[in-house]
């Protein structure tokens, strides 16, 4: 922080000009790939009105809201400020059928920080190991509420180490939630493929190292359901999709088991 001192010629002292911040990419601005791996790229677009929520109270947990410098909203619908909408899965639903996929040796990770789940949404391949951490200086009850999968109900105490999972079959929007917290939820989306991806901070998404072909791309969000588009994917030439959600929509079903909607006041 500068003030104008006068100088020995009588002029006043400039602070230096500071970079203006980039500014995040509109809804309908075109994606621009973010290396060669890149297959398929978008964005989700959000029309309406944004709901409002109301901040978490942690005051039964004051290791827990010493972690965080604001207030902490639920995550269940988060529009950018670029009017796009964030943690929306986007997945390959067709166009793979024949084919079978190693499940990745680097485990899914779902971490319990500050009492809230990190990330929000997340996707596990079938066969992956979920790997759930607790971060913090408290218990947690992990309790996933699967219902094409087996559930399961488990205490993670402070300083214990990872609970580790996996899931056999298919299953999308299944609630994993806390019971010693309320308020804390994640979403997780169990795929027999491993190209996904989930929409970031502005909205935007990109699958990787899909092959050439046609495909039927699902995205899902955990209020307001399913959209799907096709694709044809050549080599060399990421395709861009953009997807969108609306306010007033009701809640439309995916082409997976879906759960019941899981929402977090």
């Amino acid at each position: 922080m500068f003030l104008a001192m006068a100088t020995a010629y009588g002029q006043a002292a400039k602070a230096p000009a500071k970079a203006a911040p980039k500014a995040a990419a509109k809804a309908d601005a075109p994606a621009t790939a973010s290396g060669p791996d890149v297959a398929v790229m978008g964005r989700v677009s959000f029309k309406g009105t944004a709901p409002v929520s109301k901040p978490i109270a942690m005051d039964s947990e004051p290791s827990c809201a010493a972690k965080h410098t604001g207030k902490v909203y639920p995550e269940t619908v988060i529009v950018n400020p670029n009017g796009t909408l964030k943690n929306v899965f986007v997945y390959v639903k067709t166009g793979l059928e024949g084919k079978t996929f190693p499940a990745p040796q680097t485990p899914a990770t779902l971490n319990q920080v500050g009492c809230v789940y990190e990330p929000h949404v997340l996707g596990v391949v079938v066969g992956q190991d979920l790997k759930i951490v607790n971060s913090d200086a408290t218990t947690h009850n992990v309790h996933a509420l699967a219902q094409v999968n087996p559930d399961f109900n488990i205490g993670q105490r402070a300083g214990a180490g990872p609970i580790i999972r996996i899931f056999d079959k298919p299953e999308a929007t299944m609630g994993i939630v806390c019971n010693q917290h309320p308020w804390m939820k994640a979403v997780a989306h169990v795929i027999s493929n491993p190209y996904f991806a989930v929409s970031g901070a502005d909205g935007g998404f990109e699958i990787k190292n899909l092959p050439p072909g046609t495909y039927t791309l699902e995205a899902l969000h955990e209020k307001y359901g399913a959209s799907t588009q096709q694709v044809t994917v050549v080599a060399g030439k990421p395709v861009a999709v953009n997807f969108s959600f609306s306010s007033g929509q009701a809640f439309v079903p995916g082409s997976l088991k879906t759960m019941a909607n899981v929402i977090v006041p």
